[in-house]
């Protein structure tokens, strides 16, 4: 199988064992919850198992735009860790882990569900495991067990904490290969495009010299169907030019849809200045 490094998270469908690489936590809970939101609008079950608490990781969803306490209540979702499932203590073992997830896709079935997603946070594997040497081969055991089925499973790596060779010995695996689509990354500055809810997400400290990265990413966010949001939560700085920039592509959107700008109040101030809070569906959302 050919890994697709093109693939995008909401691309994804039954039957695919995708390989996520994820750079920080944000970016993780931004992917994360764009697939459990695609698969709860589907009516499949939904599985986030990671070392997120059931009751961080609604709150996660939900400060996404995503309300998942009802579909938890149902059984349609569930949150939980890795501890009983993939793990036994600090044991891990493959053979035993591919049959938890037989049996989870045969119990889902069961209980009428068109099919199940798995989101699984790998960074268990990263604590001391007894076993660890195994994951090749729960990765090779997982291939075999979504073949032909309904399911898809999620494996979510952190890239700057797992070495080359350990992604690259699971790697051919996976059916794809998903990342956060990524304009400009380097130490101070990164814009990325976020999936839930849809727009655009900027962090660190930008001006003039990101001009070209910013306009390619705002291009594609105007692009996308419905309500946007530009969220620079994680922007500390910002210069008068790239204010403008967001400012011009929110008015090239407001009125047929809402555009929100989320951001702290030491940048929001320039978009005051910009009058942009009197525009037509577009909102400035200051955040602390």
């Amino acid at each position: 199988m050919t890994a697709d490094a093109s693939t995008q998270i909401t691309e994804l469908t039954t039957d695919d064992h995708a390989c996520l690489t994820f750079g920080e936590a944000e970016e993780l809970f931004d992917l994360t919850a764009a697939f459990v939101r695609d698969g709860l609008a589907a009516g499949l079950e939904v599985m986030w198992l990671s070392d997120v608490s059931p009751g961080q990781a609604v709150a996660e969803l939900a400060r996404r735009g995503i309300v998942a306490g009802p579909a938890v209540a149902a059984g349609q979702m569930t949150a939980a860790g890795c501890e009983g499932r993939l793990l036994s203590g600090q044991t891990f073992s493959a053979e035993a882990a591919v049959r938890w997830l037989t049996g989870q896709l045969e119990w889902s079935r069961r209980q009428g569900f068109p099919g199940v997603r798995i989101a699984v946070d790998m960074s268990w594997a990263l604590r001391p495991v007894t076993g660890i040497e195994q994951l090749p081969q729960f990765e090779q055991g997982v291939a075999t067990a979504l073949a032909g089925s309904t399911a898809s499973l999620l494996c979510q790596y952190d890239r700057d904490r797992f070495d080359p060779v350990t992604l690259a010995s699971v790697a051919g695996f996976h059916t794809r290969s998903v990342a956060a689509a990524t304009y400009h990354s380097d130490a101070v500055l990164r814009i990325c495009r976020q999936y839930a809810p849809p727009g655009v997400r900027i962090a660190g400290e930008i001006d003039y010299q990101a001009e070209q990265p910013l306009a390619l990413a705002l291009a594609e966010a105007v692009r996308l169907d419905g309500d946007i949001v530009v969220n620079m939560e994680g922007l500390a700085f910002i210069d008068a030019r790239c204010t403008l920039m967001i400012t011009d592509a929110a008015r090239t959107m407001a009125g047929s849809r809402v555009v929100t700008l989320r951001c702290r109040p030491e940048v929001a101030a320039g978009f005051v200045r910009l009058d942009v809070a009197d525009l037509d569906g577009v909102r400035l959302e200051t955040v602390r």
